[in-house]
């Protein structure tokens, strides 16, 4: 078994509904995402996957869609009053956990049909959460 690990670094505010914590205010990360692919064959080149391609595919997508975002529920008040001020913001149907955003990118990684195991989001540089399908 053949396997590939990139990594990207983007910036993120968020915060989570119906929670009781600090987490529950406005705030932001610097996350770290974490990519793994497998597979048990090569191309051409004798690469699984080139590690470009993933900074162009994914890095991009992140960068685009995450990066210096406001990420939140869909619910959310906050949403209203930040697009009336035109900032940017990503909703989710979820509250925006590290658990939600790594489901988001494994899913945008399916959909490009990489061969992806897992996606980990290192909301500090102690902790993470992460999504595969067993």
């Amino acid at each position: 078994m053949y396997k590939v690990h990139k990594s990207f670094d983007f910036c993120y505010g968020h915060r989570l509904m119906d929670y009781d914590g600090p987490c529950m205010h406005p705030h932001g990360h610097n996350a770290k995402v974490e990519i793994l692919l497998k597979g048990e064959t090569l191309d051409k080149r004798h690469i699984l996957y080139e590690f470009g391609e993933l900074e162009d595919q994914v890095k991009g997508w992140i960068d685009k869609n995450l990066d210096h975002k406001m990420l939140l529920r869909k619910d959310d008040p906050l949403v209203k009053a930040l697009r009336e001020l035109g900032e940017p913001v990503f909703l989710f149907d979820t509250s925006p956990t590290a658990e939600a955003i790594a489901k988001l990118i494994f899913d945008y990684c399916i959909e490009k049909k990489l061969p992806i195991e897992e996606i980990r989001v290192w909301e500090t540089e102690s902790s993470y959460a992460g999504y595969r399908k067993d």
